[in-house]
């Protein structure tokens, strides 16, 4: 019998199976805070459950697992006093923290659409499958925000310069690109998702995975990788933001001058800050490292500029015309980047 904990979150147990499921289709499943909540309470309690073996996370409906947070929840959190918002990130990074230590096989189906606060929920995982279908991205620098759920910890272990240049343009990847990142582990075709995830139930996880998983395709991503390389730097020690855009138009690749032009129209701070967030993300030692990270800088955008006016722009009025502050990166100074990592808790912990 299915179990809901809530009408947004749909859980129940099949064969030592917790399979979870994120039900705000309409809304592409974007997180809230009483899913936050429910799912976390699910899977504690499944942690210690022994009839519970495995957990199975996917999203309702057919345009994919989860588009991220509700911004639009902390748009209006962030023009009042920030309270909600920096309550749902601590409890969502808690969330994410509880995924990647999980003591019990963590299946996430990461079909469709899969961005912000949808790789939180994937990407730590034990076994992370993509599909045919996927469209993942990162693009929290679009809307004057900075990428979070941890996603820098993944995104600084990427090879070369990749996870630099997903992360400062916000491009969407497919599922092959998905596991080039380091994102994801296997590739499930889409036809094949839901005869997978019943198997699991049967046969477990192992079985399932050699009878459903295949070879992905080529990725387009890592045929770039030279130029992304030359470009960007490394995550260790990324280019001054100017030298990569410069770099970037300068080259005779198509896709080069493409990728200048997206991140010369991201908010500038959102872009500097993003990559001092994964520079500093190659020396954290745990993914609690960098969600405390992640908070300290979530919760200083609350007081930015730009993170009010891109959602605005965006999804609120949706004029997509932001007007960022500062307005170039040439303007955005060491000071500004720096202030955005202050320790607002010396004794957070997640």
């Amino acid at each position: 019998m299915a179990i809901s904990v809530t009408d947004e979150i749909l859980t129940r147990v099949d064969g030592g199976v917790g399979y979870v499921t994120l039900n705000r289709p309409k809304a592409l499943n974007s997180l809230n805070q009483t899913m936050v909540d429910a799912m976390a309470e699910a899977l504690t309690a499944w942690s210690t459950d022994d009839t519970v073996n495995a957990v199975v996370l996917d999203g309702a409906g057919e345009r994919g697992l989860c588009a991220g947070g509700d911004v639009v929840a902390i748009y209006h959190s962030a023009r009042a006093d920030g309270t909600e918002a920096r309550k749902f990130w601590f409890d969502e990074y808690r969330l994410n923290a509880l995924i990647g230590r999980y003591p019990k096989p963590y299946v996430a189906l990461m079909d469709g659409i899969v961005m912000g606060g949808g790789v939180g929920l994937s990407a730590h995982g034990s076994v992370r499958v993509v599909t045919d279908t996927t469209k993942l991205a990162m693009p929290e620098v679009g809307i004057g925000f900075i990428p979070d759920v941890g996603g820098t910890y993944v995104l600084a272990q990427s090879p070369g310069a990749l996870g630099l240049y997903a992360a400062l343009t916000g491009s969407t990847f497919t599922g092959a690109d998905a596991i080039a990142l380091g994102l994801a582990d296997h590739f499930v075709p889409h036809d094949s998702l839901a005869d997978f995830a019943a198997d699991i139930a049967t046969s477990g996880v192992e079985a399932a995975l050699s009878r459903h998983s295949v070879e992905p395709p080529a990725s387009n991503l890592v045929t770039q990788r030279h130029w992304i390389d030359e470009c960007f730097g490394s995550t260790k020690e990324p280019k001054p933001l100017p030298e990569v855009i410069a770099g970037l138009r300068g080259h005779n690749a198509g896709p080069a001058n493409d990728a200048a032009d997206v991140i010369a129209g991201r908010s500038p701070i959102s872009v500097a800050v993003t990559r001092e967030a994964i520079r500093r993300a190659t020396d954290h030692q745990t993914l609690e490292d960098a969600l405390i990270q992640d908070y300290r800088v979530s919760c200083a955008s609350l007081r930015s500029h730009d993170l009010v006016e891109g959602i605005r722009a965006q999804l609120v009025d949706k004029d997509r015309n932001p007007k960022w502050s500062p307005a170039s990166i040439a303007a955005v100074t060491s000071d500004d980047v720096d202030a955005y990592f202050a320790p607002a808790d010396p004794d957070l912990t997640f």
